[in-house]
């Protein structure tokens, strides 16, 4: 089974972010890159870098026709178990986001951090963001600013009116120094893990390759994902129902004794 090694647990706490040494097989990737394919051709008029909880298949209930493959992967035991080398042994799953962002024209995602946006009390969230493609520096992939973390403090974040953008909220400017920030660039099957706090983003894809990654949302079954909470009250610029997001116990027990694992399933 995958693990993360001490040193890599002690670059996540400190930093904020780890790209393991762990990768998935090709046939895996490959595997997923046909999900994606299907998850496109599901979504034709849908931006491709807002495909929300892509993992609940059919109608998600948020505006997206998912594949069941995105929560295989999200399953995927060697992937918890990464998650729980920083997060702990109880890993609830309840987010899969695919960000695909088309050659040529793939939008920004701004500075952020993703608390800002989430309903989970207290924010403890590991995301493991999973490439289907390489993700370069030329083509738009992750930026993080290390330690950005450490304060566990969520900044002010302004809300900008524009259709060009993965996400409508940006951090203000002067929170932090952008010159700090590094790439984390991924080859297909290579993943980062990364801090609910750590302010992060991506740039526009004006290059002539597509770039996707599968961001898998995780937290700590100690957390209790809020239901009557809206973060950022719809001004996100993508459509979530958190009232009836699905929630799945990945390892572990629910620590908290208040997380509903009912809501928005088929049964």
């Amino acid at each position: 089974m995958a693990h993360l090694d001490s040193d890599e647990i002690a670059r996540y706490h400190a930093e904020g972010y780890v790209v393991p040494r762990f990768r998935l097989p090709a046939a895996q990737v490959q595997a997923m890159t046909g999900a994606l394919e299907e998850l496109l051709r599901n979504n034709p008029g849908v931006r491709p870098e807002k495909l929300v909880s892509a993992h609940v298949a059919g109608d998600n209930g948020e505006g997206v026709r998912g594949v069941a493959a995105f929560l295989d992967l999200a399953r995927d035991p060697e992937i918890v178990d990464l998650v729980s080398g920083v997060i702990g042994d109880d890993v609830v799953l309840w987010g899969c986001h695919v960000f695909c962002k088309p050659a040529g024209e793939g939008f920004e995602t701004p500075w952020h951090q993703d608390g800002h946006y989430w309903p989970i009390r207290p924010l403890a969230n590991c995301t493991a963001w999973v490439a289907l493609e390489p993700s370069t520096a030329e083509n738009g992939c992750l930026r993080v600013i290390p330690g950005s973390h450490r304060a566990q403090r969520l900044h002010e974040h302004l809300h900008e009116d524009r259709t060009d953008l993965t996400l409508n909220q940006r951090m203000a400017d002067g929170t932090f120094d952008e010159a700090a920030a590094v790439d984390v660039e991924l080859q297909p099957g290579q993943m980062s893990l990364h801090d609910v706090y750590m302010i992060h983003g991506a740039r526009a894809n004006t290059s002539p390759r597509r770039r996707t990654g599968v961001a898998l949302r995780y937290m700590p079954a100690s957390s209790v994902f809020e239901r009557d909470l809206r973060p950022s009250d719809g001004q996100t610029g993508v459509p979530v129902d958190f009232a009836r997001r699905p929630l799945w116990l990945v390892k572990g027990i629910d620590r908290s004794g208040r997380n509903d694992f009912e809501v928005g399933h088929k049964f």
